[in-house]
């Protein structure tokens, strides 16, 4: 049975909605309850439906959810626009995953300002403190990643995601 009409046959046993409802994306690993919208709108978890994305239309933890998702699928133009319209800009969620936005689309000096802000703002925000060691993986500073990863250890232990993680990328960029 092709995957459409499967979809179909499901939809209609349940009786669910076939067209109308969004898509379910995927977030850091694993399923996400944030639904993919089409471009230009965003998810807002109160109506639970996709809103025209323009500022003062959704709430800033819709937004971080939405941009956050549209960033782990690689949609880090759309993700930055999301993000960017946050009405706290001090965020630090909101500033990490501009940071990551940028890194991931390559602009890796605009993406390590996000990053330190995000800590000026959360000296203990250890995933801000992670993407900013890959941050400096990628332009090199083997030194500066090292301290990050002393500073999450600090904060969290080397039993924390981040501190795993970091440490194996940093691994992984010496056995290059």
């Amino acid at each position: 049975m092709h995957t459409h009409v499967k979809a179909l046959f499901i939809s209609v046993s349940l009786g669910l909605p076939l067209l109308g409802a969004p898509a379910f994306a995927v977030g850091d690993g694993g399923a996400s309850d944030t639904p993919t919208c089409p471009k230009g709108k965003a998810y807002d978890k109160k109506s639970g439906t996709c809103k025209d994305a323009q500022r003062g239309a959704l709430d800033d933890d819709s937004l971080y959810e939405y941009g956050r998702s549209l960033a782990h699928q690689g949609r880090y133009g759309e993700a930055i626009t999301i993000l960017g319209l946050a009405a706290d800009k001090t965020d630090p969620r909101i500033l990490n995953y501009l940071g990551y936005s940028h890194r991931k689309a390559g602009r890796v000096t605009v993406a390590l300002g996000y990053y330190e802000e995000a800590l000026r703002q959360n000296p203990d925000y250890t995933l801000a403190r992670e993407y900013l060691g890959e941050a400096y993986l990628q332009r090199g500073d083997v030194d500066a990643a090292r301290s990050q990863l002393s500073e999450i250890e600090k904060r969290a232990g080397s039993e924390s995601p981040e501190y795993v993680l970091l440490s194996e990328q940093i691994e992984s960029y010496l056995k290059g």
